[in-house]
C-alpha cells in the first residue's frame, strides 16, 4: 500500500493519500488545510486520485475538499448523519475565526457498499460519538484481512475524541471504540485524525480513557 500523510498548522490534522502500487489509483482521506501539500505529494507519487473519503465533517477535516475536488474531480464520500456539519463548514470556520471555502456537494453517502481503488477495498464502519456521522475506513488488499484503520477523531494514541461539540456523545463514542473498532483486531494499525499512529492492541490495553470506561461497565 502507498501511504502518505501531511499535516499543517493550525489544527495539525492528518490528511492521507492511500494508493495501489500496481494501478497507481489512490484515495485522499480528510483533505484539510494541507491540501496543497497533498497535491504536491500526489504529483511526486505519480498516483491517480479516484476518491475523496471523509471520516467526518468537522471543519478541520473538510477545508481542503474544494481544492482537491477542483484538482481531480473525484467523488466526495460522507456519512449522511454529518451532512449538517458539512453544509455548515463556513459557519464552523467562522467560530474559529477562519474563512473557509464552502465544500462541494457530497457525491455519495456511505451505505455499507464496499469501495474499491486498484487492488484495495474500503469497508466503512459507522463510529458515531465524536459526531453523528463519524466513520472508520478499514482498508486492505482485496482478499486479505484489512488492518489499516483510518478512524478520524474517534480514537487517538493515548486519548479519545472530544464529545463536547454539536452531536457529540461520550457513551456513544465509547461504544464505537469498544464494540466497533476493538473487534477489528489487535494487530490493526490505527491512523488517527491528529497525532501519531497507534494500534488497537496498544489502545485496548493502555489507553487511560478506555481503561476507565471499561472499569465502570
Amino acid at each position: 500500500m502507498i501511504l502518505e500523510v501531511r499535516a499543517v498548522a493550525p489544527f495539525y490534522k492528518n490528511g492521507f493519500i492511500v494508493g495501489c502500487e500496481r494501478t497507481r489509483e489512490a484515495a485522499i482521506i480528510d483533505p484539510g488545510d494541507e491540501a496543497d501539500q497533498l497535491v504536491a505529494a500526489v504529483r511526486d507519487l505519480d498516483v491517480d486520485v479516484r476518491l475523496i473519503l471523509l471520516t467526518h465533517a468537522h471543519v478541520d477535516h473538510v477545508t481542503g475538499v474544494a481544492r482537491i475536488k477542483d484538482e481531480y474531480s473525484a467523488p466526495v464520500y460522507l456519512h449522511k448523519d454529518d451532512l449538517f456539519l458539512y453544509e455548515g463548514a463556513v459557519q464552523q470556520g467562522a467560530m474559529f475565526g477562519f474563512k473557509v471555502r464552502q465544500p462541494p456537494p457530497v457525491d455519495t453517502y456511505y451505505d455499507g457498499t464496499l469501495i474499491t481503488f486498484g487492488d484495495y477495498v474500503v469497508q466503512v464502519h459507522h463510529t458515531p460519538g465524536h459526531c453523528p456521522g463519524g466513520v472508520c475506513l478499514q482498508i486492505g488488499r482485496s482478499g486479505q484481512t484489512a488492518t489499516e484503520l483510518f478512524v478520524g477523531d474517534t480514537l487517538f494514541a493515548g486519548s479519545i475524541g472530544r464529545t463536547d461539540l454539536p452531536g457529540g456523545d461520550y457513551d456513544t463514542l465509547m461504544q464505537s471504540i469498544t464494540t466497533v473498532l476493538f473487534p477489528l483486531g489487535d494487530e490493526a494499525v490505527v491512523h488517527p485524525g491528529h497525532g501519531p499512529d497507534t494500534t488497537i492492541a496498544r489502545e485496548r490495553t493502555t489507553n487511560p480513557f478506555v481503561l476507565e470506561y471499561l472499569a465502570g461497565t
